[in-house]
């Protein structure tokens, strides 16, 4: 792809975001009832490849338990609220209820209160109990000092993410850096990280030995990162991408790496472009949090809305659309693909022809004008 210059001294790509592209119907249609959303990672399958994001405002054990009743899979943020209190509904009352000028600052004191290794436990087989994949986060900061925790709750998929990652992250400069290739090869337990937006930072993660990464930055409704920090990437470009370097990677050994879009989408059309350019499964936040049972009782935020020092996110509404259960299966009431996400990605692959999400990777793309 050509460089455009931006100065002299300065060239740049040029890349597309979601409301850039378009999916190109096939020569052949198909009935939908012979679609399969089925998605497999490491020894788990799941009906739907969608997984809820590792936001307080998204997933809490209850949300994750509903999540995989539906079909996919809820990630719980082991940093957050459900392993610093053990009573987070009055945490939470309180959040919802938080003056908008007021809600970072108490918010960063909120999340300021030390994480119990117990309350790990407790959440995890929470989750296991009702025989459903458990699925944690956890920053690289904090990996090394709780994966024997992790690993005693008997986690069934780990995440390791941060806005930003790289496969050696170097806490500071008296510690050893956190390998991720070493690190990932020595767990029993199935590994994804992320986030990343580019090329070479996608094959570094894979390397790592990673059963998927996750790609996107700076994305998310209730992301920041881009106006604080400066950095991000459109995300049907990133997945592209990415989805080049898991080429190379297998070329080069042989091993599958999944690609997780995380980021950028609010429809079922958003997800369809994600699965076509690449995607095995994607993460949804804000699309979830709308839901009447979402944890966030009306708003949404993440984790770097709550950093102390640097605030790249912030707490947003999010009117309440339906049940968890109508966001991802429906019945749909309203045209704008908010509801039924499911529904509407196995109707567009229909519509295509594809059967399956790897056929769907191969749908025909096209750049298109402000999004029409």
């Amino acid at each position: 792809m050509a460089d455009i210059e931006i100065g002299m001294g300065k060239s740049g790509r040029r890349a597309y975001g979601f409301d850039d592209i378009t999916i190109v119907p096939s020569r052949r249609t198909r009935d939908p009832e012979s679609i399969s959303l089925t998605w497999e990672i490491d020894a788990y399958r799941f009906d739907l490849p969608i997984m809820a994001s590792a936001m307080d405002s998204v997933v809490s054990p209850a949300t994750a338990i509903e999540m995989g009743r539906l079909g996919g899979v809820g990630v719980l943020n082991l940093e957050g609220l459900w392993t610093r209190y053990e009573d987070v509904d009055s945490v939470l009352d309180e959040v919802a209820e938080l003056d908008d000028a007021l809600a970072t600052e108490r918010m960063q004191k909120l999340y300021s209160a030390p994480i119990d290794p117990d309350l790990i436990v407790q959440r995890i087989r929470e989750i296991n109990d009702a025989d459903v994949v458990s699925c944690a986060a956890i920053s690289p900061q904090r990996t090394a000092d709780h994966i024997d925790t992790i690993l005693k709750a008997e986690l069934g998929l780990l995440v390791i993410q941060q806005p930003v990652i790289s496969a050696e992250h170097v806490t500071n400069g008296e510690t050893e850096p956190l390998n991720l290739k070493t690190f990932i090869r020595q767990l029993q337990v199935p590994v994804l990280v992320g986030d990343c937006a580019s090329y070479s930072a996608a094959l570094h993660l894979m390397r790592t030995g990673a059963a998927g990464i996750l790609v996107g930055v700076g994305t998310g409704s209730a992301s920041t990162v881009g106006h604080v920090l400066g950095v991000g990437g459109a995300q049907a470009t990133a997945l592209a991408d990415a989805r080049a370097a898991r080429m190379r990677h297998l070329d080069e050994t042989g091993v599958y790496t999944h690609l997780i879009a995380d980021g950028s989408m609010s429809t079922g059309g958003d997800v369809a472009k994600a699965i076509a350019c690449g995607a095995d499964a994607v993460m949804l936040g804000a699309p979830l949090a709308a839901a009447h049972d979402a944890p966030g009782r009306g708003w949404h935020w993440g984790v770097q809305s709550v950093h102390p020092t640097v605030p790249q996110g912030g707490r947003i509404p999010v009117p309440p659309r339906g049940s968890l259960s109508e966001i991802l299966h429906g019945p749909s009431h309203s045209e704008d693909g908010s509801r039924n996400i499911a529904g509407s990605l196995r109707q567009s692959m229909a519509m295509c022809g594809y059967t399956d999400l790897k056929d769907f990777q191969k749908a025909e793309l096209l750049v298109t004008t402000n999004g029409h």
